[in-house]
């Protein structure tokens, strides 16, 4: 039962609701061959004879369900399994699915290349809106979130980062395993996993871990560690004004493969590439863009990638909050100057699979925030962002959901307003003081 979402046709599976992926893979760079077993705990949402996980490029050699085997067929990203006995709606049931092979990148052509990549010292699996599929068995869709338990086996010297609370790491014959626990509920393309030669840094923040890492190669005190090492003062700026910070630790993890053109909020530890520092300087911008998605777009995630400007429209406005505090130029200013180059005849909300990362959805979505802020003033306007990320925390919402809520916190009718920000194919009238 395909989740029919237009943006990511074939991704994503209805008719049960995961909770919980406990994932053990190991993977030796040398033959770039990753060997894995996953248990999936879901809950069916109808009854169900069979079902599908998303999974790309890996052979599956058995499965089982509520420990007992399984038919299963494995063809074109689908893994259709047949239990022995069909699964009553409301029962909560377990898929053991053992699986190995080469894993495969996947060529999206919007943010570049994502799924899982080997480097020249390990691997990479990152990518949005698809990566999760190419390493593990998922239901592959924002919608479905759940709760992780990542144990990766590397040869020993290597580093294997992945998200949440680091847990105890082991060491045999030759190879460690590196242990991580995602507690809150994530969306899967929200995983990743990163081997290689790291520097890994291991402190606290708030009382939470706070793990980065940048490869051995990068000096200690280059601009990718600068950068990661104001995270937490990042986090706490964006907290007083979107509220506490969601997960159970912090992080980021700088990467210098080419292929990775772009940063990414992999949940709790988000993913930096290498052309966010060539200038030589650190990068403060793309942290707090990455950082307040840990609010807007993985602890407030989305039903469907239609409503992508949700995420990203508040996390580039994250980025002129904070301009403004670090001495910068103010909102405002940002705001007339992105209002006088914006091309109106590009749609915010639903703007179609090929335009998801366009500027449109960042930039004009970053316009659409302020002029609700202009609207409604800063009182009311920040107890919405606030009560947004807490209404909704760890869930799922829809741009809809957005309107409603922003409309019962500051007493107006605001869906005039958001049509023409978000859709209307002219310049709207800029909002008064």
């Amino acid at each position: 039962m395909d989740l029919a979402d237009p943006y990511v046709p074939g991704s994503g599976n209805g008719g049960y609701d995961v909770d919980h992926y406990r994932l053990a893979v190991r993977y030796d760079p040398a033959d770039d061959r990753l060997t894995g077993r996953a248990e999936v705990t879901a809950t069916a949402t109808h009854g169900l004879s069979r079902f599908n996980l998303d999974l790309a490029g890996l052979d599956v050699s058995t499965v089982a369900v509520n420990g007992s085997p399984a038919q299963h067929q494995h063809d074109d990203g689908e893994l259709t399994v047949t239990p022995g006995q069909g699964l009553a709606a409301g029962s909560r049931f377990t898929v053991e699915v053992a699986y190995a092979g080469v894993p495969e990148a996947v060529a999206d052509g919007v943010l570049g290349d994502g799924g899982f990549q080997h480097t020249e010292d390990g691997a990479i699996a990152l990518g949005q809106p698809h990566s999760a599929a190419t390493w593990f068995p998922v239901n592959d869709h924002p919608s479905d979130k759940a709760t992780y338990d990542i144990e990766v086996t590397v040869p020993d010297g290597l580093a294997a980062l992945s998200n949440g609370v680091p847990g105890e790491r082991s060491s045999a014959d030759g190879w460690t395993t590196w242990r991580w626990a995602e507690r809150s509920p994530m969306a899967s393309y929200l995983t990743t996993l990163v081997i290689g030669d790291y520097r890994v840094e291991t402190g606290s923040h708030d009382g939470k871990p706070l793990v980065t890492a940048v490869p051995s190669g990068l000096p200690a005190t280059g601009p990718e560690a600068r950068s990661l090492a104001r995270t937490g003062e990042i986090a706490d700026f964006l907290a007083g004004l979107f509220g506490p910070y969601p997960f159970e630790a912090y992080g980021g993890v700088v990467v210098t493969d080419e292929r990775i053109g772009y940063a990414l909020e992999t949940q709790s530890r988000p993913v930096y590439g290498p052309g966010f520092f060539r200038r030589g300087e650190p990068n403060y911008s793309v942290v707090v863009h990455e950082l307040a998605h840990q609010w807007f777009g993985n602890s407030v995630a989305l039903a469907s990638w239609r409503d992508i400007w949700l995420n990203e429209g508040f996390a580039s406005y994250a980025e002129w909050l904070w301009e403004e505090h670090d001495g910068g130029a103010t909102a405002q200013r940002n705001f007339e100057r992105q209002y006088a180059v914006t091309n109106w005849s590009r749609r915010t909300l639903d703007p179609g699979a090929g335009q998801m990362f366009s500027s449109a959805v960042y930039q004009r979505g970053a316009l659409t925030v302020h002029a609700l802020r202009r609207t409604v003033g800063d009182d009311a306007f920040f107890e919405i962002l606030r009560t947004w990320t807490s209404e909704r925390r760890d869930g799922n919402a829809t741009t809809d959901d957005f309107v409603a809520l922003a409309e019962r916190v500051s007493g107006r009718s605001l869906t005039p307003l958001f049509n023409a920000w978000l859709t209307g194919t002219t310049p709207p009238a800029l909002p008064s003081d």
